[in-house]
């Protein structure tokens, strides 16, 4: 186990889950942080892992502890040989916290962390202190559940499986990381960008839309909560137009379902927020963190 201070991303540990998988997580604490404030842990977008916290995660360190970790089958946590549903997912988060009991926690999920950050809070609400989710997946949007949409899923994940397996999705992808500290950035290009990735990503993806569509009648209830949306106010990355506009209207949607829902525009950022609009995301972090 390395000291703190030693990687931008804190101390290494690792999570055994109830059915003996081993989850990868870093944890930091810094001379700022306190530990009477709740723990701030991150869920990665979908086919990424804790190294794309690489900009955000040690800002919010220096004055909370903060947890970044690999799903299953990414980063360096070992895969899940049954299906990757959204409830198998928000369990093992679950998992993740029990380890790093007591909270209170509050989650941070980008993409298609958000729906699965919102289903764990849910599921344990009692030892939630707020929810911040980074352009998320949501429901509201119905360009989510149309053909094309799905269409365009399932040749994106082709294309990246041949240009994995040819070595050619880590340059593609290598310009977003570069402002990250050197270590992240190392390990990003070493373990984010391999066949096994996008292995996991189609495994993810078999159900995760229809478990999402379900959820259009029956969302996980956490109104009670404090919950902050950041949306990226730009097309691009994969979103045009059209796109971009309804993952905003769902974003405000979702904050109006609670009486302690707060919208914010990420202007300089597409969907890539982490990695674009990072101070901001420390910041809306930070707001729900008594003295801060």
């Amino acid at each position: 186990m390395t000291e703190i201070g030693e990687h931008s991303q804190g101390t290494a540990e690792w999570v055994q889950t109830r059915d003996g998988r081993r989850v990868f997580a870093m944890v930091l604490a810094g001379p700022g942080s306190d530990i009477t404030r709740p723990t701030v842990v991150f869920e990665a977008g979908a086919g990424a892992g804790r190294s794309s916290w690489g900009a955000v995660q040690p800002g919010v360190g220096g004055f909370a502890r903060a947890i970044v970790y690999d799903r299953s089958g990414l980063g360096r946590s070992a895969p899940d040989l049954t299906d990757r549903t959204l409830g198998r997912m928000a369990d093992d988060l679950n998992e993740v916290l029990d380890h790093f009991e007591p909270g209170p926690f509050i989650l941070v999920g980008h993409s298609a962390g958000g729906p699965i950050v919102r289903l764990a809070a849910a599921r344990r609400l009692d030892r939630i202190a707020g929810l911040v989710l980074v352009d998320p997946t949501d429901e509201a949007a119905e360009v989510l559940f149309s053909r094309g949409f799905r269409r365009m899923e399932r040749g994106a994940l082709a294309v990246s499986t041949v240009l994995a397996r040819l070595g050619l999705l880590k340059p593609m992808f290598r310009g977003q990381a570069r402002d990250f500290p050197a270590d992240v950035r190392h390990d990003l290009e070493r373990e984010g960008f391999n066949p096994s990735v996008i292995r996991t990503q189609r495994q993810q993806a078999r159900t995760f839309l229809d478990e999402l569509a379900t959820w259009r009648d029956s969302p996980p209830d956490h109104a009670s909560i404090p919950v902050t949306v950041i949306s990226g106010a730009l097309p691009g990355d994969g979103m045009n137009a059209t796109m971009r506009a309804q993952a905003i209207a769902s974003h405000a949607h979702r904050t109006a379902q609670s009486p302690l829902g707060r919208h914010v525009m990420a202007e300089h950022s597409s969907h890539y927020v982490p990695v674009t609009d990072a101070d901001l995301i420390i910041s809306e972090i930070a707001r729900l963190i008594p003295s801060t």
